[in-house]
């Protein structure tokens, strides 16, 4: 029997069994072609942001604030805000546009009449999440360069953080997308989750002088393991303890990972 025919509560976390990586790759190659004509217009909305905020906090609180931990305090926000463009990428990818597929386009009905499952459509969006994610933080990476901001070789290595955050934040969207009952709640989690981690994730200051309660919570967002790694990837002062950051990004993944998928199918098999 087909997969998707089957009942989704008798499948739950095993749907992921059905997974092809040659079907994830045709969705993924779907959205790649989509996406290849409309690229200007979709990489200067999701990229203009972080620019703004580097020109903004950067050279504006940068006038009257010089240093901070020893760094210029443009060099300290251009090195957080890179780890925010590759999020946004992931996460505006996995939310509203999947959304509009989902629910209004009618694309993932329409696809999975076809060899392709419901897991082939899942795990092809995240891996487009993650790979536009690759797209605008290397964008911004490069441009934070050009201030000077990077001093390391290292920062090679920084696309490859990029992909595997984009994967983070692309399941974590996925699973709010897949059980989202309307567009208009995508306030809310932008409200309560994606901003509040945008500032209290060490982008802007450094978490050392918050209350102790705040350093704990804000140690549990993604985005601060982001932000530590990214930074110190682009100044060269990587050290042990930072494979914890990156330890929590993989466990963040993979223990989230079949949510999407299995919420996904429950909304789409009737």
């Amino acid at each position: 029997m087909k997969p998707q025919l089957m009942a989704p509560r008798a499948l739950g976390a095993y749907s992921l069994l059905f997974f092809s990586p040659r079907g994830a790759f045709r969705f993924w190659q779907r959205n790649a072609y989509i996406f290849r004509r409309i690229f200007p217009e979709s990489v200067a909305v999701n990229f203009l942001e972080p620019v703004i905020y580097l020109l903004a906090m950067g050279f504006g609180i940068g006038a009257y604030l010089s240093t901070v931990g020893g760094l210029p305090y443009l060099t300290f926000v251009a090195t957080g805000l890179v780890a925010t463009a590759a999020m946004f990428g992931a996460t505006f990818e996995c939310t509203y546009n999947a959304y509009v597929q989902m629910y209004y386009e009618k694309a993932y009905d329409a696809v999975i009449t076809t060899p392709l499952g419901v897991e082939d459509v899942v795990i092809g969006e995240i891996w487009w999440g993650a790979t536009r994610s690759v797209l605008y933080g290397t964008v911004f990476l490069a441009v934070i360069a050009l201030f000077g901001t990077v001093r390391s070789p290292l920062a090679l290595l920084i696309p490859v953080l990029f992909l595997l955050s984009g994967l983070m934040f692309s399941v974590i969207a996925m699973t709010f997308t897949a059980a989202n009952p309307s567009i208009d709640y995508f306030t809310f989690y932008f409200a309560l989750f994606i901003t509040p981690m945008f500032m209290f994730s060490g982008v802007f200051f450094p978490l050392d002088a918050l209350p102790a309660w705040v350093r704990t919570a804000a140690w549990f967002t993604p985005l601060s393991h982001v932000v530590s790694l990214s930074r110190a990837l682009a100044l060269g002062t990587l050290e042990a303890h930072h494979a914890t950051d990156l330890a929590w990004i993989l466990t963040v993944t993979v223990a989230m990972f079949p949510l999407p998928v299995v919420l996904m199918r429950r909304r789409l098999v009737k």
